[in-house]
């Protein structure tokens, strides 16, 4: 499978739509008010001799302006809309981050699985929750909390060692970078599927992980 980016995807999935002029703070806003997850501002780019910088200092950042800004980023997550309103007044240009473990938790896999593994999911009609593309070649698909604990046993159970293929939960203790979100020169964070009112209820990791897992091993092969 040739995905040489996050906007050609395979016939059949969620084509992403353009997301670039939709500010910050009304999506961070929009997270907390309509889903009730956690958000987090993180750090921001700067304008550095004509070039863009993370606002943490770091020359060779691995992801400028897109992570947490602190140690004790986990107990400043909030999930008040008024909260996070003030947050992105202050650093307007902050990343968007949801910390994962809470309201949700995020299956993390290579770009050309995903797309793989989510062409063949919609045909199936299997119930699915938001996801994510990143400019990274990733794709992360919102599951139940909990996702985390058990991932490694359901890939077990489906005939693969946890470490064979290249399919990780994110849970307690991590979090997601959440569009419109810009990961330095690398592009925005954008949604393969939005967050809906369709799928406000969402699934459990093991509707999903043999399907991803299929698509892992695939292109493990």
């Amino acid at each position: 499978m040739d995905v040489t980016g996050p906007t050609r995807f395979p016939a059949g999935t969620s084509q992403i739509p353009q997301q670039r002029g939709e500010r910050l703070r009304d999506a961070a806003v929009r997270y907390a008010e309509e889903r009730h997850w956690d958000v987090l501002s993180g750090t921001w780019l700067e304008a550095v001799d004509g070039v863009e910088r993370c606002s943490c200092g770091t020359a060779d950042c691995p992801a400028p302006g897109a992570h947490p800004t602190g140690r004790d980023w986990v107990n400043q997550a909030t999930g008040s809309a008024v909260v996070v309103h003030r947050m992105w007044a202050r650093t307007p240009r902050a990343a968007i981050l949801l910390p994962t473990g809470r309201t949700f938790d995020a299956l993390d896999v290579p770009e050309s699985a995903g797309c793989l593994a989510l062409a063949r999911m919609e045909r199936r009609q299997v119930e699915l929750g938001p996801v994510t593309c990143t400019p990274g070649r990733r794709m992360l698909f919102f599951v139940l909390p909990g996702a985390a604990a058990k991932v490694p046993d359901l890939v077990r159970n489906l005939g693969w060692p946890p470490n064979a293929i290249d399919l990780t939960a994110r849970g307690e203790g991590d979090y997601v970078v959440a569009p419109p979100t810009r990961v330095g020169v690398r592009g925005p964070i954008q949604w393969a599927r939005r967050p809906t009112a369709a799928n406000r209820w969402l699934p459990d990791a093991e509707e999903l992980v043999s399907a991803l897992a299929y698509a892992c091993g695939r292109e493990r092969r």
